[in-house]
């Protein structure tokens, strides 16, 4: 380079003179103020250069850090995408999904694949904004071939950008795979048409945006990529940190994180790289209960992956900026007010009031207008925040978990109260109405019950339990117990009773009726004595707090006699039991639902007691009292003839009792569904008249029913499957003999088993 000569000019005012011995490239920015407009003081300021397209270090590597050792799982997605990039080129390939799902991941693998094995030449850009698009295309123009000048035309505006790079690319001598990574707003794309099918290669395009027209373009092939299956994820943890516990420990840590792809890598990374503490598995387990994404982001720093693509804590937060930018911040309150629910299948039935005005949802920061509910709802949906699901016929939402922990961990001080409020006001909206028997109402309770859960644990963490969110989750837990999934009641109820008495007191009327709840379905489940011991003292806190004649007083105590019942403390249960009848007579009158459904279970005591003296009279008289007052169809209508039927066989009338044992078995199908445990307790019954009028065949095809029935529903060692098991044994072993059917059959000695409550 020649030396600079002496300078051979001069300068005034305010020209300018520059002069080199060599090329030299000039940006001048020159302001020029009209008189007395330039600041008072000091210089005028003239700001920073517009800043320029700096071109990527490298679009023959990607440069999003180090890719997983091994790709698990996406065996059927590879297969498609190695195929596409063996083939002629001119498609393009879409990989859509949340954030954290492993479509980059995937993308590197092919990557790697389509360079190392097909003689491809690799190309990746990344398409997150304009301006690393831009430049990352740009970049690539000039890998294939443009001239220096050219692509400073198109950077300077002077030559169309992306017709310059897809020529190249179209030219290319060699077939390439083109990777537009994070191209999150499809917008960027659409807008400078720089996405284009070439027959020189193949294009694959990463995003999270699920529903964009530019997918559905000719050539265009999408594919949906969601999260691992469990032992596929279970292998990511051990791929990572192998020495850190059992396979079984790493699946239950697997499954905790929803085999979310990001969330397992910076898990097994924590594990693998520790120094001064040594967790295992099992420890790590535990302490996710307690900062579940704090936890887990600690492991960025063994990843290199600091930047907020790369935490679950902040990724999602990427996609919710952007459509607040775009006129949606909707989004991110209606994704709050989900994050106050479990992550389980939402129905969209119980957002309606939301979208329809019936709850304010006004007040919240961002607001939520009704008219713009389904707005953001579609938005949360087309950036793969949430996806449509269908479940036992109800069209719902899904969020991921670990999103819905990082965003209820976002949220503001000042909004959970409000949120934790419309969260519960839209759930008891949503519930159906007292009596609704059909198969639809209990599909739909179902799976309204985890979201109670996912209430009552977001609003212990934050103190926000109330009595209003406590009974919202009793009342949920006895439906879901009528619908006879009594497990799922049992954890709802206890959860329940668990935060009532936290955070309300032992003696709060919410806590009792929690304890109460949580004894029935103890109950139901055979475990009779942790029932007793669990409502023995809340009948007591119930009498001592609310009085003996409030009505719960006389649940708490209706609840306790069933159990004692089958203890066998049958003295003790009909003490309470006649309290119970006596009580609701008075406080709720003769034809109140609850008065009936206590003169059923008198009859079943009755019987057990042995007065046996004017039973069938006094159970005629009563079925046809709820028939009357209740209706035909009713379930304690049904309950009344079944007392009444036992009655009938217990006199020896078998055939009445078949017939009518078949008309309630009937009613508690269409009441409670054919697959309903308390099904099976008339089939028993029914088993017992056929066997009392010598149907010894008929009578064994219905006990084994019932056996292998309650096996499957309630466990072998369910005291009722165990009873079932053994009446069967008792017919297959001893064939009757003619002559005294119906006095062995009739005389028999056993507890009976509930019919309609």
């Amino acid at each position: 380079m020649s030396v600079p000569g002496p300078m051979e000019g001069r300068a005034s005012g305010s020209a300018r003179i520059y002069q080199t011995g060599g090329d030299q490239y000039i940006e001048e920015h020159v302001h020029h103020w009209a008189p007395g407009s330039a600041p008072l003081f000091g210089h005028p300021w003239t700001g920073p250069a517009e800043p320029r397209e700096a071109a990527p270090d490298s679009v023959r590597m990607p440069l999003v850090g180090r890719a997983p050792g091994v790709l698990r799982d996406r065996t059927d997605l590879m297969e498609r995408l190695r195929a596409a990039v063996a083939g002629p080129g001119g498609d393009i390939q879409v990989l859509h999904g949340m954030g954290g799902c492993g479509k980059t991941a995937v993308a590197q693998a092919l990557f790697t694949e389509a360079v190392r094995d097909h003689g491809r030449v690799g190309l990746w850009v990344n398409a997150s904004e304009r301006v690393s698009l831009r430049a990352g295309m740009l970049a690539v123009a000039g890998d294939r071939g443009a001239a220096a000048g050219e692509l400073a035309a198109a950077a300077g505006g002077r030559r169309a950008a992306a017709d310059l790079v897809w020529h190249y690319l179209d030219h290319s001598a060699q077939p390439w795979l083109l990777v537009l990574d994070n191209a999150d707003d499809p917008a960027i794309l659409e807008e400078g048409s720089w996405l284009r099918p070439s027959p020189s290669g193949t294009v694959l395009v990463t995003t999270r945006h699920a529903s964009s027209a530019l997918w559905r373009a000719p050539a265009t092939s999408s594919h949906r990529l969601g999260v691992l299956p469990l032992e596929d994820a279970t292998l990511v943890l051990r791929d990572l940190a192998p020495d850190a516990g059992t396979r079984e420990s790493a699946r239950k840590v697997a499954r905790r994180l929803g085999c979310l792809p990001l969330a397992l890598t910076l898990a097994g990374a924590h594990l693998a790289h520790q120094l001064l503490e040594s967790w295992s598995m099992d420890e790590y387990d535990r302490k996710l209960t307690e900062e579940s994404t704090a936890l887990v982001d600690r492991g960025a720093a063994a990843t290199g992956g600091g930047q907020s693509r790369h935490l679950v804590g902040r990724t999602w937060q990427l996609s919710l900026d952007s459509l607040a930018d775009g006129g949606l911040p909707e989004a991110t309150a209606l994704l709050r007010l989900l994050s106050f629910w479990a992550a389980d299948p939402v129905p969209l039935s119980l957002l309606m009031p939301a979208a329809q005005g019936g709850v304010g949802l006004g007040h919240l920061d961002p607001p939520l207008a009704a008219p713009r509910v389904e707005p953001a709802l579609r938005a949360l949906l087309d950036h793969s925040l949430i996806e449509m699901v269908e479940t036992d016929g109800h069209r719902c939402v899904k969020a991921h978990g670990v999103l819905l922990d990082s965003v209820a961990a976002g949220v503001p001080d000042a909004e959970r109260e409000l949120l934790a409020a419309a969260a519960g006001r839209l759930l008891r909206a949503a519930l159906p109405q007292e009596g609704a028997a059909t198969s639809r109402a209990r599909s739909l309770v179902r799976l309204l019950a985890p979201h109670a859960t996912g209430l009552l644990h977001r609003s212990r963490r934050h103190d926000l339990v109330t009595a209003e969110s406590v009974r919202l989750a009793v009342r949920l837990a006895r439906l879901v117990y009528e619908a006879g999934d009594w497990t799922a009641a049992l954890a709802l109820a206890s959860t329940a009773a668990k935060a009532a008495a936290e955070h309300l007191g032992g003696e709060h009327p919410a806590t009792i009726e929690a304890r109460s709840g949580q004894g029935t379905v103890l109950f139901r489940l055979g475990r009779y004595v942790e029932a007793a011991d669990l409502l023995r003292p809340a009948h007591q806190d119930a009498l001592r707090t609310l009085g003996p004649h409030d009505p719960r007083t006389l649940d708490a105590a209706y609840e306790l006699q069933r159990v004692l019942h089958r203890l066998g403390d049958l003295a003790q249960a009909r003490t309470l039991l006649d309290t119970v009848v006596d009580g609701r007579r008075r406080a709720l009158g003769e034809d109140h639902v609850a008065t009936l459904k206590a003169r059923c279970e008198m009859l079943e005591l009755r019987l057990a007691q042995d007065e046996f003296d004017g039973y069938p009279t006094a159970a005629g008289e009563l079925a046809g009292e709820c028939e009357r007052r209740l209706g035909p169809e009713h379930l304690v209508t049904v309950w009344a003839r079944d007392a009444l039927a036992r009655g009938l066989l217990r006199a020896g009338r078998g055939a009445e009792a078949e017939d009518l044992f078949r008309r309630v078995l009937a009613g508690q199908r269409a009441g409670y569904g054919d697959d309903h445990p308390l099904v099976l307790g008339v089939l028993i019954q029914l088993s017992r008249a056929q066997y009392a009028q010598g149907k010894r065949e008929q009578a064994l095809e219905s006990a084994r029913e019932v056996a292998d029935g309650r096996a499957a529903v309630l466990g072998e060692d369910h005291p009722e499957t165990v009873a079932a098991r053994a009446w069967y044994t008792e017919v297959l072993a001893m064939p009757p003999a003619p002559d005294d059917l119906v006095g062995r059959a009739s005389t028999r000695s056993t507890p009976p088993t509930p019919g309609g409550r």
